[in-house]
């Protein structure tokens, strides 16, 4: 590639980046090509290595990347994104749109419960609860609080999952309807409780937990089991433990 073409190149990244979603590394541009993202554009500084890598890993999209993907040299891909992923690729695609997800989340019925977090404060904790939703095939992610869940920190860390669930920042006020399962210690042993398939399951932010206004909303306090001075899970293994049981046996009377 000439040093032109590269120059085009990075500068309609720049144009797009401001207000595209960034897909930084193979795994998230795979997932998000998987489940309908619309990639606007995609550089890489090995395209041979990052064609090799779809033969191996998702022959499925081989084509599709043979078509897309464009070489640049290694320290402009270094300049265009924040941390380079050791697969030296990266892509800027449309955000889902969130009238779609405002749908998903709100259609009754669901086949599958909401994930709440309220007010969450780790970027790698929220993208890894992402994760766990598509993989579990919940209806979707509603954040509270100031974080932004589609920022690239999160869709990083969920690997481009966001387009195989509906992810939206609400406020109380706007969360959507269903029973409210909420995760609490003086709740009831979650083991002995029935999640319905449309209940929004909440769990509280790494450090203070859940706030009194979603605990006071709550139709259900439930509790994950826990050894006695043990303080805590990390939020991305009680949401998994919670929704493998919605997704498991029916409950055991104790």
């Amino acid at each position: 590639m000439t040093e032109d073409v590269a120059e085009a190149v990075m500068r309609q990244w720049r144009e797009a980046a401001p207000s595209a979603v960034l897909l930084d590394g193979f795994h998230a541009l795979k997932h998000a090509l998987r489940f309908g993202a619309e990639v606007r554009l995609t550089v890489a500084s090995d395209r041979k290595a990052v064609l090799a890598l779809a033969r191996e890993l998702a022959d499925d999209l081989s084509d599709v990347l043979a078509e897309s993907v464009v070489e640049i040299p290694a320290h402009a891909l270094r300049g265009l994104v924040p941390r380079a992923h050791t697969t030296a690729v990266a892509a800027l695609a449309v955000r889902r749109d969130a009238r779609a997800n405002t749908d998903r989340l709100t259609r009754l019925p669901r086949p599958a419960p909401v994930v709440v977090l309220d007010n969450p404060r780790n970027l790698g904790n929220v993208g890894a609860v992402v994760r766990l939703a598509a993989g579990f095939g919940a209806t979707g992610v509603v954040t509270t609080g100031d974080m932004d869940p589609w920022h690239p920190n999160v869709v990083r860390a969920g690997a481009g999952l966001h387009y195989a669930t509906a992810v939206e920042r609400r406020s109380l006020d706007e969360l959507p309807p269903g029973p409210l399962y909420v995760l609490d210690p003086e709740g009831e042993d979650i083991r002995s409780v029935r999640i319905p398939d449309d209940a929004l399951v909440a769990f509280g932010s790494e450090r203070h937990g859940i706030s009194p206004e979603l605990r006071g909303r709550a139709t259900r306090l439930v509790a994950l089991p826990m050894r006695p001075q043990v303080s805590s899970y990390n939020l991305a293994t009680s949401v998994a433990m919670a929704l493998f049981h919605w997704g498991g046996p029916p409950a055991i009377t104790p």
